[in-house]
Parts: C-alpha cells; sequence; structure tokens
C-alpha cells in the first residue's frame, strides 16, 4: 500500500505542473505588454517545449518502443500515430481552431506517466527521478498549450480548467501502468512509438513553424537549451 501511494503521490506532483504552466501563462500574457520582446519570449517558450518533447521521443519513447518491438508493428505503429495525428490535425483545422501543442504534451506526458507506474514496480528510485523530469518538461508545454488554446478563442478560465483537469490524467496513467503494464511491456512499448509518430509529425507540421520568429534568431535556441534539458534527464535516469 505504502508503495502506490507513492506512485500515486509521485506522479501527482509531476502533472500538477500541467496545471501551473498554464497559470504561469495566464500570468504572462495578462501582465506582459505587448513587445517584441514579448513575442520573441513566445515563440522562444514554444522552440523550448519542441525540443523537449523531441528529447522525450528520442530518448524515452522511441528506443523503448524499439527495443521490445519487433522490425514491423515498429513501423506501423510509428506511421499510424502519424497518419492519425495527421488526420485529427486537418480536421482541428478545417474547424478553425488548433491545438497541437496540447495533444503533442498529452502524448508524451500519458505514455511517460504509464512508463513511470510500471517502472515504479520494479525500481522506486528510477520512477521518482521519472517523475520529477515529467514535471519538468510539462512545465513549458503546458505554457505553450494555454497560448495554444487562447488562440483557439477559448477563454481563460476554460482553459485552466482544461489543464487543471488534465494534470490528474497522470496520477490515472501512473496507476494503470503500476498494476496493469507492469508485465505487458509490449503493450506499453506499442504506446510509446505510437505516440512518437504523433509527436514527430505535429513537431514538423505545426510547433517549429509556429516557433519561427522573423528577423529574430533567438527563439531558435530554445530547441536546443529544451532538447539539452532532455540530455541532460536521461544522463540522470541512467
Amino acid at each position: 500500500m505504502e508503495e502506490i501511494l507513492r506512485v500515486i503521490l509521485y506522479s501527482f506532483f509531476s502533472g500538477i505542473t500541467v496545471f501551473l504552466g498554464g497559470l504561469l501563462s495566464k500570468i504572462f500574457e495578462k501582465y506582459f505588454q505587448d513587445s517584441s520582446l514579448k513575442e520573441e519570449i513566445i515563440h522562444a517558450s514554444i522552440a523550448f517545449g519542441g525540443g523537449i518533447i523531441i528529447a522525450a521521443v528520442a530518448f524515452v519513447l522511441a528506443p523503448k518502443g524499439m527495443e521490445i518491438l519487433p522490425f514491423t508493428p515498429m513501423v506501423i505503429l510509428f506511421l499510424s500515430g502519424a497518419i492519425i495525428f495527421f488526420l485529427f490535425d486537418r480536421y482541428i483545422e478545417q474547424k478553425g481552431g488548433t491545438i497541437s501543442q496540447l495533444m503533442a504534451m498529452l502524448m508524451d506526458f500519458i505514455p511517460e506517466a504509464i512508463a513511470l507506474g510500471a517502472v515504479f514496480a520494479v525500481d522506486p528510485d528510477l520512477g521518482l527521478l521519472l517523475a520529477i523530469f515529467i514535471g519538468l518538461q510539462n512545465l513549458p508545454e503546458s505554457f505553450n498549450s494555454y497560448l495554444d488554446l487562447r488562440n483557439s478563442e477559448y477563454s481563460s478560465r476554460k482553459c485552466l480548467l482544461i489543464l487543471f483537469l488534465l494534470s490528474f490524467t497522470g496520477v490515472i496513467a501512473a496507476v494503470s501502468g503500476y498494476f496493469l503494464l507492469s508485465n505487458l511491456q509490449q503493450l506499453t512499448a506499442s504506446m510509446m512509438l505510437f505516440a512518437s509518430g504523433g509527436i514527430l509529425y505535429l513537431v514538423f507540421q505545426d510547433i517549429a513553424p509556429m516557433s519561427k520568429l522573423q528577423k529574430s534568431w533567438f527563439p531558435a535556441l530554445g530547441a536546443n537549451i529544451g532538447f539539452l534539458v532532455g540530455m541532460i534527464g536521461q544522463k540522470i535516469l541512467g
């Protein structure tokens, strides 16, 4: 019982940063006056979040899936993730909205939270480090997700409510991983590869183009810093 309580506690603190990132974004939106600096910060934040998401694919999601699954399922699942999220992205665009940041965050957050629960059953120390890494990832990603939702004409209150509710999906995912998937490595790996395909599509279709700012080269460095955060996390996790 003590171990599952730790899984719930760690996954809660790693997930609540989804809401905290949105709250920071609301404060930024309210108090930071319109200026070229504001635009640079927003675009750098988008690039930073994109760098972290790519690092999650490169160091956590894709390697774990490739390690466990045979060649053919690996290819099918990765391409399926890309194709399904291509179709979903087209549908959202036709409706006049864009929630690519939010989708990418969830496709990163939920499989990693499931992995957290599954890993915790075997190695609690590694589970703690993974929880810290996930929490740090969620901050810039949810910061950008709030702005993404606002651009789709959601009210500030509705944006924060969505992010608050989504912050608890990590607890559900981690507990599910702990009880259901710790012995089902192929299913966990399949989810990770599917998410990897969808994330890469979203990054290069939506997130990377949004990070570019005319006559400014600073935002692009944000992607490098974000990827470096992923490298550091991977080094710590071993």
